[in-house]
């Protein structure tokens, strides 16, 4: 079970780093004009899905057999759950905001770009500020329950040491 925890905080890290990569570009993003932010857009984040789409899969898969192995922990599966939960938001909310702007900006040229494009930069942009938020709360959910695992574990070797009975 250790060993999964600490591959879930791997993962769990490595999926906090596109969507806070995005939230961080949002103000210069914001900036640009429509043709040079399409450009960005349509060249930019090649590649992103194919490695950052598995991580977020990986972050649910990994949350779930934790829950499903602490079934006699309570205070640690809640965290499970919680972290389970934003993981699976963050994969709805890419879809709901993400995906279809993404195949559609595909089809586009900068002879092409609506007028009303600022519209689709803000659902996108919304989709990965979300994602951002969902991603941090599930890391520092899973990072607090390994904390007070580890803190946990010390106090009972102490009192194993000091030759005091377990409850």
């Amino acid at each position: 079970m250790r060993a999964i925890r600490t591959i879930a905080l791997i993962i769990a890290f490595l999926a906090t780093t596109e969507p806070i990569a995005h939230l961080l570009e949002l103000p210069g993003k914001l900036s640009l004009d429509g043709p040079l932010w399409l450009s960005v857009q349509q060249h930019l984040y090649r590649g992103w899905n194919e490695f950052f789409g598995p991580i977020e899969i990986l972050a649910l898969l990994c949350c779930v057999a934790l829950f499903l192995l602490s079934r006699r922990d309570s205070e640690h599966r809640s965290a499970y759950l919680i972290a389970g939960v934003c993981y699976l938001s963050m994969m709805l909310y890419f879809f709901l905001f993400n995906d279809w702007v993404n195949n559609l900006l595909s089809t586009w040229t900068a002879a092409t770009l609506p007028a009303d494009w600022t519209a689709y930069r803000l659902k996108w942009e919304t989709g990965h500020a979300l994602a951002a938020l969902f991603s941090v709360i599930a890391f520092a959910t899973l990072l607090h329950a390994s904390i007070r695992e580890a803190a946990n574990a010390a106090a009972a070797r102490r009192e194993i040491a000091q030759g005091i009975p377990a409850e």
